[in-house]
C-alpha cells in the first residue's frame, strides 16, 4: 500500500509538471515592444508616454538597479480565438525574474494608452487581461527593482544604495507574448493543487487521503498527454465527488481577508514603496471587479495618502471599493510602525493622524489595531489603542520567538494601566498566506483555545514587498469553503472575525505585560542616526506644540497646523517597524536622516518664532524650559523660564589628575573619582557609594557581533562570551566648561575605532553626566557601556509610553532568560528597598542587566547600554563614522528622579531676550506630568492637554490653564468628547493612566 502510494504520488508530480501545467496556454502569438529608459528618478505616466520609444528584442537586456524602463507593447489578438469555447485570451510578460516570490524582484504596473492603469505584473502574477480580436497597445512602467536578499544569506551587498549599484543590467525581456488560457486546464490545475495539499497532510493511514489518491489516480487515467484540452473536463469529473465532500461540522474555521504587508520600506526605498501600493492596489481592484465577494484589508495611512498625492485615478477606484464594503482599512495607524522606541506621543500619533484619515476619507472608523509584523510589542499599547476608540488587536510577529512559545491564539492583553484589548495572533503563523492546505492545517492544528474557540483569522497574499492576493488564491479559498478533511475557509473582513471571535469567547485567558519578541534584539541599537534623528524630532514637535500653543492663546501667534502636520507625517512614516529599528538598506537610513535634519530646522524656525512673539517687550536674558518638570539647579519653571542669572551653586572642583590617571571631582551634592577615564566611585547626597569594589562604570566594552542569520536584526547571546573592556586610555585630560562645568576627557582606541568619553560634574548637578564622542570604525562589532552598581536589584524599571516596565534581572525562567537584551526610552532605574540609581540617555535604546554576588557578599547589579552595533547586512556601512551619545547617572534617585533626569537629559534648555513665561498649563501632582500641550485637531482654537500618572502610583491631580475657557471634557486620542468635567480639570488617575482634555472657549490673550 506505502510503496504504491509513493509510486502515485511521483506520477502526479511528473504528470503535472511535464504534461498538465504546459497545457495550460493552447496558442501564443509574439507580441512587439518599444522602450525608453527613464535616465533618472521614475516620472508619472503622462511624462513617460511623450518620449521617444525604440525598438527592442525578445531577449533585451535592461535595467541597473532601481532603474526604471518604459515598455510599450503591441500586437493582435487572433479574432478566431473568440470561437474557442473554454478559453480567454491573456498577455504574458516575463521580466526575467526568477519565479520564487513576488515583491523583490522587477516588477511593473500595465496601463492603457489613456493612462488607465489594468493591473500590474510581477513574478507570479505575470498576465494581462485581453480580448478575441483586440489591437493590443498596452504600457508597462517597468521597476529594476534588484533582489537585495538573494536567498537570505545575508552578504554584504552594494545592492542598497544607488551611490554603488553598478552599470550591469540585472535582467533580460525572457517572454512577450498574447496566448490564449485554457480554462478548464487551470480550474482542474487549481483542483490539483488543493487536493495534492490536503493528501500531504492528513495522516498516511487516514482513508481520506487514500480516495483523493485514488480519485487523483483515476484522473491522471482520464487525461490524454496528447489532448489534455479534450481530455481536461472528464479529468475534473473523476475528482468532483472528493471536493465536493463537505467538511466536519467540528472543523476549525478560518477567516481568510486578502492582504499585502506592502512594507513602507526595507529593501526598497520609501519612492519604490508608492509604486508597490499603486501595484498591488491596482491587482487586488482588478480581482474585485472578477470576483464581488473577495474582500482585502489594507492598513496604514501613509499609503493611501501616497495614492492620492501620486495615482488619484487609483484612490478614486479605493474610495470606491471601500464604500461596497470589498476594500477595507484596517489598523487606524499612520503606518504599521515599530511600538518598542517612540515616545508616548509619537505612539498616540500613530492613531490620532492614521484614524483622522480613514475617517474624512472614507468616513471609515477602524476597530482593530493591525501590527503583524512588527518586533515586540510595548506593553503601553492596549491603553493607547483603547484611547483611540479600538477594540481590537492583532499581530502575528510572536510565531517568530526563538525559546517560548506564546500561549494564547486568542486572548486578552492587559497593558500597563490595567486597560486590556482582545487580541488574536493567527495560528497560521503568517501574514502572508498563500492558503495552502500546509498553512490552514497548521492553524487548525496550532491553535491553543481548542475546546473553547473554534475561529481564527488567516491573512492570504503575497507580501513585504507587495502583491497581493491572486486568482490562485481565491480559487483555493473556493474549494476550502468546506472540503472534508480540511478546516473552512470563508473570505471576509477582519472586523467579522473579531465580532465572531470576541462573542464566542469573552472570557479568554489574559496576557499581562508586554509581548517580547525573543528574536530582532540588535534593533535596539541599528542604525544610531535614524533614532536619534528620532528622538530629536519627538522632542522638537513637542516643544513647537508646546510653544506655538501658549503663543496662539496669548499672543494670537498664528498657530502652523499644516507645518506641524506634516511634520508628524514624516516622523510617524520613518517610525515604520524597518525603518526606526535599522533594518533597512542604506538608501532608506540616508533618506531618514536627511528628512529629520528637515523636520528639525522647520520646527526649530516654528519654535524661536513662536518664542519671540511670547517673550516679546522685554530684555531679560531668560532661560526657556520646555520640560514638564522643574529644571533642578537653574530654576526655571515647567514649561516656563527663569531669568538666566549666573549659577549661585558652587562651580565644582577637581583635584588634579596623578601619575595613575586619578581626579576626584566634586560640587557639594556629587563627589566623583574618575581613574583612567571610567568612574572608580560615585557618592551622592546620602554618601552612600554607588560603585561595587573595583569596578569601573562607564566602562566600554567591545563585544564580537555575529549574528546567526538576521545582521541588522539580531543580537544573539552568544555575543556576551567574546568581550575586550577599553581600560587603557590613550590620554587623559582635566577640562573646564563655559558653564563652570569640570570634566576628565579620556580618549580610547579599539584598533580601527576612537572613543573620547568625557566625565562631567556641573555646579548643582544632582548627575554626573558621560559624554561619547565615537568615530566608529570596527565591523561586526557591538559597543555596550557597562555601568556596575553596589546595589541589589530584582528588577529594572525602563521607561516605556505612558509610563515603565518592571523586567526581572534574574533568569529563573525560559522567558526571563530570552530576554538578554531589551529596550528602555529615556531612562533606566535600578534599585533596592531606600536606595536607586537613575541613568539616563539622550538617544540608545538597548540594554541589558545582570547581576551577580561577589566574594564579599555584597550584589553588583550591572547595567550595558548599546551603544553602537555594525552589521553588514542590508546596509554594510551600518553606523560607520562619527557619533555623540549622552547619558546621565542620578545616584539616591527614585523613579520621579529618574522621570526627571529623562526630561533633562533630552530637552535642552533655551536662552532667549524677552519678558518673562509663565506656564500656560501646570499640573499640581507632580508625578502626574503634562506630555503634550497643542491646539485641536479640527482647528477650532481649543487647547488640548495630554497628561498621564508617571510614577506608577494612584495620583489626585488638577491640570490648569493659565486661561480663561468655557468648560473642560475628557476625550478620546481623537479629540471627541467623553465625559464634561465640573469646573476645573481634577483628576483622579490609576497608575501609568494617560487622559486627554479638551478646553473649549478658551480666551485669548492671557497675561504671561
Amino acid at each position: 500500500m506505502h510503496d504504491d502510494r509513493v509510486l502515485v504520488e511521483a506520477r502526479l508530480k511528473r504528470f503535472v509538471d511535464d504534461h498538465l501545467a504546459p497545457a495550460l496556454y493552447r496558442d501564443a502569438r509574439p507580441l512587439a515592444a518599444t522602450a525608453w529608459r527613464v535616465p533618472g528618478e521614475p516620472v508619472p505616466f503622462a511624462e513617460a508616454i511623450a518620449q521617444a520609444f525604440d525598438p527592442v528584442p525578445l531577449g533585451w537586456s535592461w535595467g541597473t538597479a532601481w532603474s526604471t524602463v518604459w515598455l510599450r507593447i503591441t500586437g493582435e489578438v487572433p479574432a478566431e480565438w473568440a470561437a474557442v469555447a473554454g478559453t480567454r485570451p491573456e498577455i504574458l510578460i516575463d521580466f526575467g525574474y526568477n519565479r520564487s516570490r513576488a515583491g523583490f524582484q522587477a516588477e511593473g504596473l500595465a496601463y492603457r494608452p489613456d493612462g488607465t492603469p489594468i493591473k500590474a505584473i510581477n513574478p507570479l502574477n505575470s498576465w494581462l487581461p485581453a480580448s478575441p480580436g483586440e489591437h493590443i497597445d498596452v504600457i508597462v512602467e517597468a521597476a529594476a527593482n534588484p533582489d537585495v536578499a538573494g536567498e537570505y544569506t545575508f552578504q554584504p551587498t552594494p545592492l542598497g544604495d544607488l551611490a554603488t549599484v553598478g552599470p550591469e543590467e540585472l535582467y533580460q525581456l525572457k517572454q512577450l507574448e498574447v496566448a490564449l488560457l485554457d480554462v478548464t486546464v487551470w480550474e482542474l490545475l487549481q483542483d490539483v493543487w488543493t487536493l495534492r495539499g490536503l493528501m500531504g497532510e492528513l495522516s498516511v493511514d487516514s482513508p481520506r487521503r487514500h480516495e483523493i489518491l485514488r480519485a487523483l489516480e483515476r484522473m491522471l487515467d482520464a487525461l490524454d498527454p496528447d489532448d489534455i484540452a479534450g481530455t481536461a473536463e472528464a479529468a475534473r469529473g473523476e475528482i468532483s465527488d472528493v471536493l465536493a465532500r463537505p467538511a466536519s461540522s467540528s472543523a476549525h474555521h478560518l477567516v481568510a481577508t486578502g492582504h499585502a504587508h506592502i512594507d513602507s520600506a526595507w529593501l526598497w526605498p520609501l519612492r519604490e514603496t508608492v509604486r508597490k501600493c499603486a501595484r498591488t492596489f491596482t491587482n487586488v481592484m482588478a480581482l474585485m471587479d472578477e470576483h464581488p465577494d473577495f474582500v482585502f484589508a489594507c492598513s496604514s495611512a501613509q499609503q493611501y495618502r501616497w495614492m492620492k498625492d501620486y495615482y488619484p485615478e487609483v484612490f478614486e477606484r479605493i474610495k470606491e471599493k471601500v464604500a461596497a464594503g470589498q476594500f477595507v482599512p484596517v489598523g487606524g495607524m499612520w503606518v504599521e510602525s515599530d511600538t518598542n522606541m517612540p515616545g508616548s506621543e509619537a505612539m498616540a500619533r500613530q492613531f490620532v493622524a492614521g484614524k483622522r484619515f480613514f475617517l474624512e476619507e472614507f468616513g471609515v472608523e477602524c476597530e482593530e489595531a493591525w501590527l503583524p509584523d512588527s518586533f515586540g510589542y510595548s506593553a503601553a499599547l492596549p491603553q493607547i489603542v483603547s484611547a483611540a476608540g479600538e477594540r481590537w488587536f492583532l499581530t502575528q510577529k510572536i510565531s517568530w520567538n526563538q525559546v517560548n512559545r506564546m500561549p494564547h491564539h486568542t486572548f486578552w492583553w492587559e497593558g500597563i494601566d490595567g486597560t486590556r484589548v482582545f487580541t488574536h495572533f493567527p495560528p497560521a503563523d503568517t501574514y502572508i498566506s498563500d492558503l495552502s492546505a500546509m498553512e490552514v492545517h497548521r492553524a487548525e492544528r496550532q491553535f491553543s483555545e481548542k475546546g473553547r474557540a473554534t475561529v481564527s483569522l488567516i491573512p492570504f497574499g503575497w507580501g513585504d514587498g507587495g502583491g497581493g492576493p491572486t486568482r490562485e488564491m481565491i480559487a483555493a479559498a473556493r474549494r476550502l469553503a468546506s472540503l472534508e478533511g480540511s478546516p473552512t475557509v470563508s473570505i471576509d473582513r477582519p472586523s467579522a472575525f473579531f465580532e465572531r471571535a470576541h462573542a464566542e469567547y469573552p472570557d479568554a485567558p489574559v496576557w499581562s505585560g508586554e509581548m517580547y519578541l525573543e528574536l530582532h534584539r540588535g534593533v535596539y541599537t541599528s542604525q544610531l542616526r535614524t533614532k536619534q534623528g528620532n528622538r530629536r524630532s519627538e522632542q522638537l514637535l513637542r516643544e513647537a506644540e508646546l510653544w506655538a500653543t501658549s503663543a496662539a492663546i496669548r499672543t494670537g501667534f498664528e498657530y502652523p497646523y499644516d507645518l506641524l502636520e506634516e511634520c508628524w507625517h514624516t516622523v510617524l512614516l520613518l517610525q515604520f517597524h524597518d525603518i526606526l529599528p535599522g533594518s533597512s538598506i542604506a538608501w532608506v537610513h540616508r533618506e531618514a536622516e536627511r528628512r529629520h535634519a528637515e523636520v528639525a530646522e522647520r520646527l526649530e524656525s516654528v519654535i524661536a518664532d513662536a518664542l519671540a512673539a511670547l517673550t516679546a517687550g522685554g530684555s531679560e536674558s531668560l532661560l526657556v524650559n520646555s520640560s514638564p518638570l522643574p529644571r533642578a539647579g537653574v530654576g526655571a519653571l515647567a514649561i516656563g523660564t527663569a531669568a538666566a542669572t549666573p549659577s549661585a551653586e558652587a562651580t565644582p572642583s577637581a583635584e588634579a589628575l596623578d601619575g595613575d590617571h586619578v581626579a576626584t571631582l566634586r560640587n557639594g551634592i556629587l563627589t566623583v573619582v574618575v581613574t583612567d577615564g571610567a568612574i572608580t566611585s560615585l557618592r551622592g547626597p546620602s554618601g552612600r557609594e554607588v560603585v561595587p569594589p573595583g569596578a569601573r562604570l562607564g566602562a566600554l566594552r567591545l563585544h564580537r557581533d555575529l549574528p546567526n542569520l538576521w545582521d541588522a536584526w539580531d543580537l544573539d547571546a552568544h555575543y556576551k562570551r567574546t568581550v575586550r573592556e577599553l581600560s587603557e586610555p590613550e590620554s587623559v585630560a582635566l577640562e573646564s566648561g563655559d558653564d563652570g562645568s569640570v570634566a576628565v576627557v579620556a580618549r580610547f582606541s579599539t584598533g580601527p575605532s576612537t572613543i573620547v568619553q568625557r566625565v562631567i560634574l556641573r555646579p548643582g548637578a544632582a548627575v554626573v553626566d558621560l559624554e561619547l564622542d565615537v568615530d566608529w570604525r570596527d565591523r561586526e562589532k557591538i559597543l555596550k557601556l557597562a555601568m556596575p552598581l553596589d546595589l541589589r536589584a530584582d528588577r529594572t524599571a525602563a521607561e516605556t509610553q505612558f509610563g515603565h516596565v518592571f523586567r526581572s534581572t534574574h533568569t529563573n525562567t525560559s522567558w526571563e532568560a530570552a530576554r538578554f537584551e531589551a529596550v528602555q526610552h529615556k531612562w533606566l532605574h535600578l534599585g533596592e528597598p531606600g536606595f536607586g540609581v537613575a541613568i539616563a540617555n539622550d538617544s540608545t535604546y538597548g540594554y541589558d542587566v545582570d547581576r551577580v554576588t561577589r566574594d564579599d557578599g555584597g550584589t553588583t547589579t550591572t547595567a550595558r547600554f548599546s551603544v553602537l552595533r555594525a552589521p553588514l547586512f542590508p546596509d554594510p556601512e551600518t553606523d560607520q563614522g562619527p557619533h555623540s551619545v549622552r547619558y546621565s547617572i542620578a545616584p539616591d534617585a527614585g523613579i520621579a528622579e529618574a522621570v526627571a533626569a529623562g526630561y533633562d537629559r533630552n530637552i535642552a534648555l533655551r536662552t532667549v531676550v524677552g519678558s518673562p513665561v509663565a506656564p500656560l498649563v501646570s499640573s499640581s501632582a507632580p508625578g502626574v506630568v503634562i506630555e503634550t500641550v497643542k491646539l485641536a485637531e479640527d482647528r477650532s482654537g481649543d487647547v488640548v492637554v495630554r497628561v498621564y500618572e508617571s510614577l506608577g502610583e494612584r495620583e489626585t491631580a488638577t491640570i490648569t490653564l493659565d486661561a480663561g475657557f468655557d468648560s473642560v471634557v475628557l476625550t478620546d486620542l481623537l479629540e471627541r468628547e467623553l465625559e464634561e468635567l465640573p469646573g476645573a480639570a481634577e483628576l483622579t488617575l490609576r497608575p501609568f493612566q494617560f487622559v486627554t482634555l479638551r478646553f473649549r472657549g478658551v480666551a485669548r490673550g492671557a497675561a504671561r
